[in-house]
């Protein structure tokens, strides 16, 4: 079987929720994954610019943001506003699916294209949709969608409760990559990432492009416990390591201070780590969760991510961080209450799989197998 998964590249949770289910397809041999980045091959332009906006609205407009997506959350797949943007890559999909002839499209991100089509031009190719956050947006929602892979039970319910049908969803867990399926702690990443043998290490996790605000601020209440160590990971974005390389020499001369860019084996420094501060995206949140790590998101940006935050916190597996002084403050009981930390770590793995890829990649090919569809090709 040939199997496209769409995704688009707004941060990076959703391109690695797309390979991760790729390597779960290529281990368990059950086809041949094909990755497209639909808005960017079939709108170059407007992909860079919104791309631009959205990385800028973290600092410069947050609240329109978050406006937009609350006013927009309820819409419904056939209103103007839906369709509109459904249309964007429709016509570039069109000329793909004849091209490749795909078995199956999987969705990691609300841009869908494919219900229209098979409206359009007849088209009987299975579709799923992977929902890569812990907030429904209803722009993932669609009645033409033949199955759903969800994060949560509780989602899995308010998809039934918006009319879709239960057995067309399946509580997967969010997709994480490889690592983070057989992660465990080993001793010898300590000394590699330059982590003292008893050190608790606090992990900032700026994002993939390094857009967390705030973080000079946020980390210089944390370097004045010498107990701890911080470590900040700035994703791709080379000027905010050199600054915070250059405003905290002495404490990354001692050690204390770890500055990395961007991180491919992230599972070795989560594993490492004591707790997590972070933006809360959907991916980042799953891989916290599937190590048992307690998770700090730091002033969230309204929208997903702060409803994500809003989400777990509900779950006490969360907390949301206002000021750098609430942030210290609440490491450090945690640091200090042994039982309530291992009371967090086993919440935390019970709200995320590890073999979400897994589970999707076989759902999905199997149930096209047993449905018999593998020759409705276009």
């Amino acid at each position: 079987m040939k199997i496209m998964i769409l995704y688009a590249s707004y941060g990076d949770g959703h391109l690695q929720a797309a390979r991760a289910i790729s390597d779960a397809i290529i281990d368990h041999r059950l086809g041949e994954p094909l990755l497209v980045d639909l808005l960017a091959e079939a709108h170059p332009w407007i992909n860079a610019m919104t791309r631009r906006v959205y990385m800028k609205s973290y600092s410069l407009m947050p609240n329109l943001y978050g406006w937009l997506y609350d006013v927009t959350k309820p819409m419904k797949h056939d209103s103007l506003f839906a369709n509109w943007l459904h249309s964007f890559g429709r016509d570039r999909l069109r000329r793909l699916l004849l091209q490749e002839r795909p078995d199956a499209v999987i969705h990691t991100f609300p841009l869908l294209a494919m219900p229209a089509l098979k409206q359009q031009i007849g088209l009987h190719i299975p579709t799923c949709t992977v929902v890569t956050d812990f907030d429904l947006h209803r722009r993932w929602v669609h009645p033409d969608i033949d199955r759903y892979y969800v994060p949560t039970e509780d989602m899995k319910h308010e998809l039934s409760a918006l009319g879709i049908p239960e057995r067309r969803i399946c509580v997967s867990g969010i997709p994480l990559k490889r690592g983070f399926r057989s992660a465990s702690v080993d001793p010898d990443c300590r000394l590699r990432y330059g982590f003292s043998a008893l050190s608790p290490v606090v992990l900032v996790m700026a994002g993939a492009q390094g857009t967390l605000p705030g973080i000079a601020d946020m980390i210089l209440p944390l370097l004045g416990n010498p107990e701890l160590t911080v470590a900040v990971v700035c994703g791709r974005n080379e000027a905010l390591a050199a600054s915070l390389c250059a405003q905290f020499a002495e404490a990354c001369a001692s050690g204390q201070l770890r500055i990395f860019g961007y991180v491919e084996a992230m599972h070795e420094l989560m594993t490492l780590a004591a707790c997590i501060v972070t933006k809360p995206g959907g991916v980042t949140l799953a891989e916290s969760l599937s190590l048992g790590l307690p998770i700090f998101a730091y002033q969230p940006v309204p929208g997903q991510e702060r409803n994500n935050a809003l989400y777990l916190q509900r779950k006490a597996v969360a907390v949301l961080i206002h000021s750098p002084a609430q942030l210290e403050s609440e490491i450090m009981k945690l640091i200090h209450d042994p039982v309530r930390l291992t009371h967090h770590r086993v919440r935390a793995r019970k709200l995320q799989e590890k073999d979400a890829a897994n589970t999707i990649a076989l759902d999905f090919c199997s149930s096209l197998l047993i449905m018999g569809k593998t020759s409705a090709r276009p």
